[in-house]
């Protein structure tokens, strides 16, 4: 269950929704294939319109029953007190919501397997939304981009280095970019929105963009340096956003839109990314 002292933007954030309208919601437009999904700690299994479901259940110190999708499948969780009958009732009640987020899902790891960078002299990667071709040059000191009609990062590394190596390289680069400019865009909004961050942390979590906490942490994924710096803003201005309110409600949106009048075209556009699988 969330901490009601953290607030996290998920890859498959949503704007919150009623039972009602989670229920009413729109069926997915694609056949699934395969028609099953399966958690790897799957412990109940239900199905939806012939399409088997075996998602992991677990109890919870919550008053409410909690549903997540992520890219291991669903999870339920739901409080001691509750029925297993009450659980299986309220998950039916979910199922268009259920059956589309992991279609979606489903999706994104279809576009990131396809996306999945070969690391080798010549790769092509995302670099603040636009590709930067790999160049393996043993005499190179530190690694430089070198700007132009095809923007080339050349990376000292020995032309006998393994895959790994050469990722490890690159990695380390773009995360140094990405420290680099997430403190720059931390200090620019902060005192646009009246508010202080203490302490910045690079994650790579599979599917959070980033995280607030009330003492003033910032977690953002370092992977955001591939996306546009746009993106990249929206997803500062959002975490910095939850340090005056954090929830997902009216009030934050306002304090969002109040330094980004445009942050709901930038939320869409990053629902549609799909970063390159490491």
């Amino acid at each position: 269950m969330r901490s009601p002292f953290q607030f996290v933007l998920d890859f498959f954030e949503s704007e919150p929704a009623s039972s009602e309208s989670l229920a009413s919601a729109p069926q997915p437009e694609t056949v699934l294939n395969p028609v099953r999904f399966a958690h790897p700690q799957a412990n109940r299994t239900v199905v939806f319109e012939g399409v088997q479901i075996a998602y992991a259940f677990a109890r919870a110190k919550r008053k409410t029953i909690g549903f997540s999708i992520g890219p291991d499948g669903l999870v339920v969780r739901a409080p001691q007190w509750l029925s297993l009958k009450e659980v299986e009732a309220a998950l039916q009640q979910k199922s268009s919501w259920v059956l589309r987020k992991l279609s979606e899902s489903q999706e994104r790891y279809h576009q990131l397997e396809h996306t999945r960078v070969a690391w080798h002299d010549g790769a092509q990667f995302a670099y603040l939304g636009k590709p930067v071709q790999l160049c393996i040059d043993p005499a190179q000191g530190s690694a430089q981009l070198i700007i132009g009609d095809t923007n080339v990062l050349r990376i000292g590394v020995s032309a006998k280095a393994n895959t790994a190596q050469i990722r490890d390289c690159v990695q380390a680069w773009l995360m140094r970019q990405a420290r680099e400019l997430f403190e720059a865009r931390l200090n620019h909004f902060a005192p646009l929105l009246g508010v202080e961050w203490k302490k910045l942390s690079l994650s790579n979590a599979g599917t959070r963009w980033g995280s607030a906490r009330v003492d003033g942490a910032i977690r953002l994924n370092w992977r955001l340096i591939h996306l546009s710096p746009s993106e990249i803003d929206y997803v500062v201005a959002h975490e910095l956003s939850h340090l005056r309110v954090m929830n997902h409600s009216a009030q934050f949106w306002e304090t969002v839109r109040s330094v980004m009048p445009d942050y709901a075209q930038r939320r869409q556009r990053l629902k549609t990314e799909s970063l390159a699988a490491w």
